[in-house]
């Protein structure tokens, strides 16, 4: 009898212990994919408002260069993608705008191959919609003590309309050369009457990275606080498309207590190690990381 009870505790220990395996090991499984599938939202949408603020930048350029005359009847500028096509707005001043110019880009983003359009005048149902968002986000910025702003800095509003939300997102870009801007960066979402309802401080600090633009980088980094989240967000993403190349770095590291993102500023692409596997890491660039990260 006592053989028989010992044989079947070992069997249900077994089966236990197969139980557990399998259990953790599909935990695991799960939250990997959970967190692959949130990193494929952050990048796609980082890149969607990179195309979006790489519009707004030779929009801008071309804009004063070739309809100079218009200057002082801008009241604002706000860019959008319409399929492959990136569009920047340029509407004119008062309660009532009209549309001074459309200038669009495919995704080259080579001015000569930029359309401008100087013809129509009105707003489509989409354009008004952005131009309301983006205006009352501009006004909750001008009266909301949660936006900050900082000497050599300036607040660029992305408006976003999809089919799931409307929203506004507000990035600090640098008035300096040789200098990123992290950080100090807000999502206003909207509900479909075009209502703010949420305004929210993604990074709960401002990071400034500098650079010589005389030399590559093999790798630059940044951290973030528990309050920012363990991922990169759609406005890093952004960010380092937009300032890679003038920094000429190759990597960037965004380390969480959690999770370690590794962008590859070449390729565009995002890989993320938990931190368990990133502090077994041995590779000479995150060694560097690492030492960069110890307390001064």
């Amino acid at each position: 009898l006592a053989a028989t009870l010992n044989r079947l505790i070992r069997i249900n220990m077994k089966k236990i212990f197969v139980t557990s395996l399998v259990s953790v090991l599909y935990l695991n499984s799960y939250c990997q994919n959970k967190v692959e599938k949130i990193a494929k939202s952050i990048v796609e949408e980082g890149k969607q408002m990179y195309r979006s603020e790489m519009a707004s930048w030779y929009g801008t350029d071309l804009f004063l260069d070739k309809l100079k005359y218009k200057k002082d009847f801008i009241g604002g500028y706000f860019s959008y993608l319409d399929k492959e096509i990136a569009k920047c707005i340029f509407f004119s001043k008062g309660d009532n705008p009209k549309l001074l110019a459309i200038i669009s880009f495919d995704s080259t983003y080579k001015i000569e191959n930029a359309i401008i359009d100087t013809n129509r005048k009105e707003f489509n149902s989409y354009e008004t919609d952005l131009y309301v968002i983006r205006q009352k986000a501009l006004t909750a910025i001008r009266s909301d003590t949660l936006f900050k702003t900082y000497n050599n800095t300036n607040l660029n509003l992305i408006p976003i309309i999809d089919k799931k939300e409307k929203k506004v997102y507000v990035l600090t870009g640098p008035k300096i050369n040789g200098l990123v801007v992290f950080g100090n960066d807000y999502l206003l979402t909207f509900d479909k009457n075009n209502n703010i309802i949420n305004k929210k401080e993604l990074h709960k600090n401002i990071i400034r990275v500098g650079y010589n633009d005389k030399e590559r980088s093999v790798a630059s980094v940044h951290t973030h606080l528990p309050e920012t989240g363990d991922l990169i967000t759609s406005t890093d993403i952004c960010t380092l498309m937009l300032y890679e190349k003038f920094a000429k770095w190759e990597k960037h590291y965004v380390v969480s207590d959690n999770y370690a993102c590794i962008w590859d500023c070449i390729k565009n692409e995002l890989v993320i190690m938990t931190i368990e596997d990133w502090n077994k890491f041995d590779d000479k660039l995150a060694e560097k990381v690492r030492e960069f990260l110890k307390p001064q």
